[in-house]
């Protein structure tokens, strides 16, 4: 194999992944140091994707699954489920120039392949619309989360809209669906330290200076549930759900907020009434406000399983 590499094209949205074969590895054959570097992936896994011809060495050719191992190079992958629940909930994308994508994303959907999601996530979906490979989010939403995110079209400016995170120049306004509570006083700041709990994929809050930030205001309520609106000034992982559940309003239907509660992957009963409303900031190219909104939207429940969450 040749050291000098080009990046394979895309199949079905799926961007082909990178490895580099290091000097110190185990392994005879490039099949046995797959095994070892991806344990979560079975052997068996790996077997079909050799057979199905996923793996190419660095210029692009097929690899089989006899091929001996060579230090200091690079091979692809792609990944590939043989099995995926369908979601069957579609983006919209709402705006598009040279440099941003802004969509307006379903609920269940995940962001970018991971774990048992590859074909139905946005980003797959998106590449296998638009045949851009170059596509990448600038920010993220929870699977659970519907609304609007951006994401960039071609790396050179990639990092001008990232800076625009990195700095909180970006405003984003939430809306949320979760019981009202009379005592609660709003409009209020809520401030804490988080940090990941157990199970590993949540956050908790602990003592210590605070390092999460969301201002909550209601916007109407029918005595049983309330909407609120949720300006999140820093952005920890599950923030929002954390902060709303600390305040004794979790938000409806959340499956990890106060207790996890898991749900079938293909039960889309209940999503969560979270949702992305809108986005404003300065394009650092244009220097234009820009200001985009979801095309969804959430309802006030009429009795307490009336969950529904029309567009």
């Amino acid at each position: 194999m040749s050291d000098a590499h080009t990046t394979p094209p895309m199949r079905n949205g799926v961007t082909a992944s990178k490895v580099h074969l290091p000097k110190q590895a185990h392994a005879t054959s490039i099949y046995s140091f797959l095994c070892q570097k991806f344990e979560h992936i079975s052997a068996i896994e790996w077997q079909q994707r050799f057979a199905d011809g996923l793996i190419l060495d660095a210029n692009g050719q097929v690899l089989s699954i006899e091929q001996n191992y060579q230090t200091q190079q690079h091979i692809f992958y792609y990944r590939h489920l043989a099995k995926e629940v369908v979601v069957p909930f579609k983006h919209e994308i709402l705006f598009e120039n040279d440099h941003l994508m802004v969509v307006d994303k379903p609920h269940f959907l995940t962001m970018s392949p991971t774990g048992q999601y590859v074909q139905e996530t946005l980003l797959v979906r998106l590449k296998q619309q638009t045949h851009n490979p170059k596509l990448t989010p600038i920010h993220r939403l929870d699977r659970e989360t519907a609304g609007v995110v951006l994401f960039s079209k071609q790396p050179e400016t990639r990092g001008l809209y990232q800076n625009l995170f990195a700095q909180h120049l970006v405003q984003k306004t939430y809306h949320a669906i979760a019981a009202f509570s009379p005592t609660l006083k709003l409009p209020c700041t809520t401030s804490f330290k988080m940090e990941k709990g157990q199970p590993f994929y949540t956050m908790q809050i602990v003592q210590g200076e605070p390092n999460s930030e969301t201002q909550i205001e209601l916007l109407e309520h029918n005595t049983i549930w309330a909407k609120y609106q949720l300006q999140p000034k820093t952005g920890k992982q599950h923030q929002l759900r954390v902060h709303l559940s600390a305040l004794g309003v979790p938000i409806l239907n959340d499956p990890l907020y106060p207790l996890v509660c898991h749900k079938a992957e293909n039960d889309f009963s209940q999503p969560l009434q979270l949702l992305a409303a809108s986005i404003h900031f300065v394009d650092p190219i244009t220097q234009q406000l820009m200001e985009f909104f979801s095309q969804q939207s959430l309802h006030l429940p009429l009795q307490c399983n009336d969950n529904e969450l029309t567009k």
